[in-house]
C-alpha cells in the first residue's frame, strides 16, 4: 500500500468497499494509538490489547457503513471510540457490582458447589494458539458479544460458515484445556 495516503483517503477507500490494503493500513496506523490510550487509562497490558481489538473492529465496521462524516478526523474518531469503549466497560462493571450488592444475598446457592475454575493463563495460551480467523470469531462472539450475523458480515462469510468456524474453535479450546466441558 502507498504510505503517503492520508487518513481521509484510507477512510474513503474502506467506505467504497472491501479494501484489505486500506484496512491493514488503518490498523497499522491506529492500533498503536489505541494501545497507548488503553495503557494510559486501563493500566493493564492485556486490557489495552483487548481494547485495541475491540476499537479496530468497531472502527472498521463504522467505516464500511460510512458512519464517519468527516474522514479527515479519523484519529479523533478512533480515540473517541477508545474513550467511549472504556466508559462503557466501567459503567457495566459498576452496574454489575451494584446488582450483586443489591441482590447477591438473595441468590440461592445452598447445596451447590462451584464448578472447576478455568486456568486463565492456560485459556489465554489456548486462544492465542488458534488461527487468526478462529480467534477473531471467538473474541467477537464471547468477548464483544457480537451476533452471528455481525461476525459473518465482518469476516465476509455466511452465517453458517461463521457458526462452523466458532464450533471448531471451541472444540480446539476444549482439547487444549484438557477436555474441560
Amino acid at each position: 500500500m502507498e504510505i503517503n495516503l492520508s487518513d481521509a483517503e484510507i477512510v474513503l477507500r474502506i467506505g467504497n468497499g472491501r479494501d484489505p490494503e486500506a484496512e491493514a493500513e488503518l490498523c497499522k496506523r491506529m492500533g498503536p494509538r489505541a494501545r497507548l490510550y488503553g495503557l494510559r487509562h486501563l493500566r493493564d497490558r492485556h486490557a489495552a490489547e483487548d481494547l485495541v481489538q475491540q476499537v479496530l473492529i468497531q472502527t472498521l465496521l463504522a467505516l464500511r457503513e460510512g458512519r464517519l462524516r468527516e474522514p479527515e478526523k479519523l484519529a479523533s474518531f478512533v480515540l473517541g471510540m477508545c474513550r467511549m469503549t472504556i466508559m462503557d466497560q466501567r459503567r457495566n462493571a459498576q452496574r454489575r457490582a451494584k446488582l450483586l450488592e443489591q441482590f447477591g444475598g438473595d441468590v440461592p446457592m445452598a447445596g451447590q458447589t462451584p464448578g472447576p475454575r478455568l486456568d486463565d493463563e492456560k485459556l489465554a495460551r489456548c486462544v492465542q494458539g488458534l488461527k487468526e480467523r478462529e480467534r477473531a470469531v471467538v473474541v467477537m462472539t464471547f468477548y464483544d458479544e457480537q451476533t452471528g450475523a455481525d461476525v459473518a458480515h465482518f469476516l465476509d462469510v455466511s452465517e453458517m460458515n461463521a457458526r462452523v468456524i466458532r464450533h471448531r474453535a471451541i472444540q480446539q479450546l476444549r482439547d487444549c484445556l484438557g477436555g474441560a466441558r
